[in-house]
């Protein structure tokens, strides 16, 4: 029978103890020493670099105190209408009469304010409760906007007050005239129920809409000014649309948070 040599070398010296041991091989050095620099620069930026997370949230565009409805307090139909919409009404002002079974009954506003919606019509036939406008809580037509976001109560509750704010107007096309700025004024404490934004907007189709999704928080935004533009406020371009903006328009936001290095998030 025939051994190999190599089979004999082995018998020979079992141990090889006089062959060096190779621990790795030249490419494997390579990738190792690669994955312990970018390790470093990671570890590195992560305890020095910084990243501005944010939150994005729907909302619209309304005035300080918000909008109510106004409901009729009789059944009966509609024999005259005193105010159109867009006029400011001061509280207490007649609004339309409504002819009942026994008289006719004059309906008045119950706060001061610009009609911005007009339901019942002369001819109209309307029972108790129905609605019949909408006016929003103003003194004056130069009263500034603000605007307010509906932000998922998991995230918005922590929104701190001073934050940059970017909101894509729904009427405006962001790509030509760019997004209105603003900084946040006011977050809520606790999250809203779709009753309290209808009593605040003063329309259930939006409280319906700003709550599908739960129960938000609010986020008050204010708007910055500018002299510079048609609308009277700052824009992301230069001059902003060629046009004003009004309230009851609905918009986009997005929250700046402050920034954080980023070991922070796996910190508990």
């Amino acid at each position: 029978m025939q051994f190999r040599q190599k089979a004999l070398s082995k018998l020979q010296s079992p141990e090889e103890l006089d062959v060096p041991v190779h621990l790795a091989r030249p490419q494997g050095r390579l990738v190792l020493a690669v994955t312990v620099v970018v390790m470093a620069v990671a570890c590195f930026w992560a305890m020095t670099g910084s990243v501005s997370p944010e939150l994005s949230a729907p909302g619209i565009l309304t005035f300080a105190e918000g909008s109510y409805t106004l409901q009729s307090p009789v059944a009966g139909q509609v024999t005259a209408v005193y105010a159109n919409e867009g006029d400011m009404l001061s509280n207490g002002a007649p609004l339309l009469s409504v002819r009942t079974d026994r008289k006719v009954e004059i309906v008045r506003t119950v706060a001061a304010g610009r009609l911005t919606a007009l339901s019942a019509r002369i001819g109209a036939v309307v029972a108790t409760g129905a609605d019949l406008a909408t006016l929003e809580r103003v003194t004056s037509p130069s009263d500034p906007l603000l605007a307010v976001l509906y932000a998922p109560s998991s995230g918005g509750s922590a929104i701190p007050v001073g934050s940059a704010v970017d909101l894509t107007v729904q009427s405006v096309p962001a790509q030509r005239y760019g997004v209105l700025r603003g900084r946040v004024l006011a977050v809520g404490r606790v999250p809203e129920t779709q009753q309290q934004i209808t009593g605040f907007l003063g329309d259930g189709q939006l409280g319906a809409q700003f709550s599908a999704q739960g129960q938000p928080v609010a986020v008050t935004v204010q708007l910055d000014r500018s002299s510079g533009t048609q609308s009277g406020y700052a824009w992301s371009s230069a001059q902003g649309p060629p046009y004003a903006i009004g309230s009851t328009t609905l918009v986009s936001g997005t929250v700046h948070l402050a920034a954080q290095h980023p070991i922070a998030w796996l910190l508990p």
